[in-house]
């Protein structure tokens, strides 16, 4: 086995990975990538929280960080490291301009700071930390290539098609990694003076361990949207000791239509292909369990969609619409990725494209009346006809006496064809991971730090628990290339 020698390794080339590269090259070290894919560049994300960047300042958006904070930590019932929230909020505006600058206006794109964060209601309450990435004609724009390029210009090397097979320690310090090629299956060694940096992701793809980590998302999801998340560079900090969380955190959305019939224990796709992705799963439609009743307020964020569907038999549930609904989507107000029309992934027109495919492939039921969609959906007849009939007289007073959602929500379903999906979560990353301080260093079960060992992004852990907050858009990503930013630095300063 060949030992190759730099100052600091990063284990992953996303959103962390690669700003942990490019912080650490800045900082004049010898930096080497690794990973086990061909490329990353698709897995930058084109929503990124901050607070205080220079793209807010010229909107005017102003944030209350200490408000921020408190409903975070709310959120999450403080199971959180309070000082790794403030870490990333006093941090995430020089990571996000840092990008803006370096990577983004060289090739002709900038960041669109969003100001809508409209809410009506306290389980809604949403934060405009939103940046899209974009350029002059309002395009997504995606950027992960030129991170990777931006690192290789500050002088880091990478290695693809490289996977992190075990970590190397002397005395108890990280000196190195053991990798194997993911094609020709050679082994290496490579030693790291300075540091290793993890940042491979969670693992939602590793159904082993899903099922010890996170047992109740394989029922409540039934995709993973994230394939290469195998959970490797977790189990190889754990062979030395470091600690992790001990209760699952997630990111979901409420887009996962599948077949009629369908037992989530038996169904757990894990594919880029989008396959049964259906959008409008993302907004306040009248939904159901698979007895055909009404069960909640569908105004929530996406997670609590499927949190609900998990005290429900069979663990989905069931969207009810009309053609007039997808007509008038705007007045649903959505915010974050659900967004309808620019800086939202999708318009009208491409949703009724979207609707049309999955009909054809089986996902979604079409029928003209009600009583023919029960039969398509294998509900209940009578069930569903009243809880259609209940919710159109709640619509014509224009309060929902059952649930609470609000007015402007609630669209009646009269006439034209109906539509009917059966859904259940798309899992696009856990976000437990491996306990870290606010320098970035992975610690043991005794709460100190590992010599020479970092964790950033969804391989880290302490900043999310249970649900992820997804009205306070872009955090994910941020969480990762602030994290990732902060881990090269302080890696490469040892």
């Amino acid at each position: 086995m060949n030992m190759n020698e730099y100052d600091v390794i990063v284990v992953g080339a996303s959103n962390a990975g690669g700003m942990a590269a490019c912080a650490a090259a800045e900082k004049g070290a010898k930096v080497l990538v690794i990973d086990k894919m061909n490329s990353t560049g698709f897995l930058y994300r084109l929503s990124i929280a901050a607070v205080g960047t220079k793209a807010q300042k010229k909107a005017g958006i102003e944030i209350d960080k200490y408000k921020l904070i408190n409903y975070l930590s709310a959120f999450a019932q403080d199971n959180v490291d309070q000082k790794l929230l403030w870490k990333w909020v006093n941090n995430s505006a020089e990571t996000v301009d840092w990008l803006e600058d370096n990577v983004l206006k060289p090739h002709g794109s900038h960041l669109y700071a969003q100001p809508d964060a409209e809410y009506h209601t306290l389980i809604n309450t949403a934060f405009p930390t939103e940046h899209d990435v974009t350029n002059d004609k309002h395009e997504d724009v995606f950027y992960g290539k030129w991170v990777v390029e931006k690192a290789k210009e500050l002088g880091a090397e990478f290695l693809w098609q490289t996977k992190l097979e075990h970590l190397i320690t002397e005395n108890g310090v990280v000196t190195g990694v053991v990798t194997k090629n993911t094609k020709t299956s050679e082994v290496k060694k490579f030693r790291a003076k300075k540091g290793v940096i993890i940042c491979t992701g969670g693992y939602g793809s590793n159904e082993a361990l899903m099922a010890k980590w996170n047992p109740l998302g394989l029922k409540k999801n039934v995709y993973s949207d994230s394939p290469r998340d195998d959970g490797s560079g977790q189990v190889a900090a754990l062979e030395i000791g470091a600690w992790r969380d001990e209760e699952p955190a997630e990111i979901i959305f409420d887009r996962g239509s599948v077949p009629v019939g369908t037992n989530t224990n038996e169904y757990y796709v894990k594919s880029w292909e989008d396959v049964g992705y259906f959008w409008m799963g993302s907004y306040p439609l009248l939904k159901l369990n698979l007895n055909g009743e009404r069960v909640g307020n569908e105004s929530a964020p996406y997670e609590f969609d499927m949190n609900r569907a998990t005290k429900q038999p069979g663990y989905l549930q069931v969207a009810i619409w009309n053609d007039a609904t997808m007509d008038n989507l705007q007045k649903f107000h959505t915010l974050g990725c659900a967004r309808l029309n620019w800086p939202g992934f999708y318009n009208t027109e491409e949703n009724k494209q979207e609707i049309a495919t999955r009909i054809k492939e089986g996902f979604i039921q079409k029928a003209s009346t009600i009583e023919e969609l029960a039969e398509k959906l294998n509900l209940p007849v009578e069930n569903l006809k009243d809880s259609v009939n209940t919710y159109n007289k709640m619509c014509a007073e224009g309060k929902d006496n059952q649930f609470g959602k609000e007015d402007f929500r609630l669209l009646p379903l009269k006439e034209g064809t109906f539509y009917g999906a059966v859904y259940g979560g798309r899992l696009l990353a856990t976000l437990d991971g491996l306990r870290i301080n606010t320098k970035m260093q992975v610690l043991n079960k005794a709460g100190e730090a590992i010599p020479h060992l970092y964790a950033a992004g969804n391989a880290s852990g302490g900043f999310f628990w249970g649900s992820y907050p997804d009205h306070v858009p872009g955090l994910t990503c941020s969480h990762a290339q602030t994290f990732g930013r902060l881990a090269g630095q302080q890696a490469a300063l040892q």
